[in-house]
């Protein structure tokens, strides 16, 4: 079955994109909310709890049939997090404990055709990352590894490898994968925020984030919607990647 979002594959100068956006506002101070807090691991599996039987149990790529991103903020004033998730099938969020809700989920449907040349404000989330080479005289076939960037001007230039001016192709020359739109670089505003950590099982686990907000000059609307299906850079099973857009 199917269930990512929709992605018109019709060519030309518009393209379609529908999904279900879900907020769920949670008091922070619930334990059951506290653990998806400070464990990342929790936070993918609170997400992922809302869409139970939807695939076969274990399978590997469920988080991607089912088109799931997510992003979170906290309000350490008001001790809540507000977690907005994206799907391609609507979620049931009876799982989550009644009492650690602030308020009752809501989710609507996003149906919306973008054009070339329009312009739309965003904010995403991302794990910025660099591939640093495997050490000399490390045996054949050993992969590198990724290594977050820490410094704004630094994540600047890794979400400007991914902006796809009008005219040039999806595929950047260096491979990197374009985003279908253009924005003006020195005017996007740049957060760095903390990592999202897990103990266990996955030991050592760090996920470097940055916020990036901005305005989009869409310019592919077809690359464009996939971006906003399948989310941008690394970590996206760990609330990172998703394109908010309005």
């Amino acid at each position: 079955m199917n269930t990512t979002p929709l992605v018109s594959t019709a060519p030309g100068k518009a393209a379609r994109f529908v999904a279900t956006h879900t907020l769920l506002a949670l008091d922070a101070r619930h334990p059951f909310v506290a653990k998806s807090l400070i464990d990342a691991q929790d936070m993918h599996r609170t997400v992922m709890s809302g869409f139970a039987g939807w695939v076969d149990d274990g399978s590997r790529d469920a988080r991607a049939q089912m088109g799931i991103l997510s992003t979170w903020t906290i309000d350490l004033r008001k001790a809540q997090l507000s977690v907005v998730v994206q799907s391609g099938v609507p979620g049931d969020w009876g799982r989550v404990p009644r009492a650690a809700l602030a308020e009752e989920p809501h989710s609507l449907t996003v149906d919306r055709t973008f054009r070339v040349g329009e312009q739309v404000d965003f904010r995403t989330v991302v794990n910025p990352v660099r591939s640093r080479p495997a050490a000399p005289g490390s045996p054949e076939g050993t992969r590198g590894t990724r290594v977050a960037h820490t410094r704004p001007e630094h994540v600047r230039t890794w979400f400007a490898r991914r902006l796809q001016p009008a005219g040039e192709p999806a595929v950047a020359p260096d491979g990197v994968t374009r985003i279908g739109a253009d924005a003006d670089v020195d005017r996007l505003a740049l957060r760095m925020l903390p990592k999202a950590s897990s103990a266990a099982p996955h030991k050592g686990l760090r996920i470097g984030r940055a916020e990036i907000k901005g305005t989009f000059t869409v310019t592919d609307p077809q690359v464009f919607v996939t971006a906003l299906t399948r989310g941008i850079g690394h970590a996206r099973a760990y609330s990172c990647g998703l394109i908010l857009v309005r």
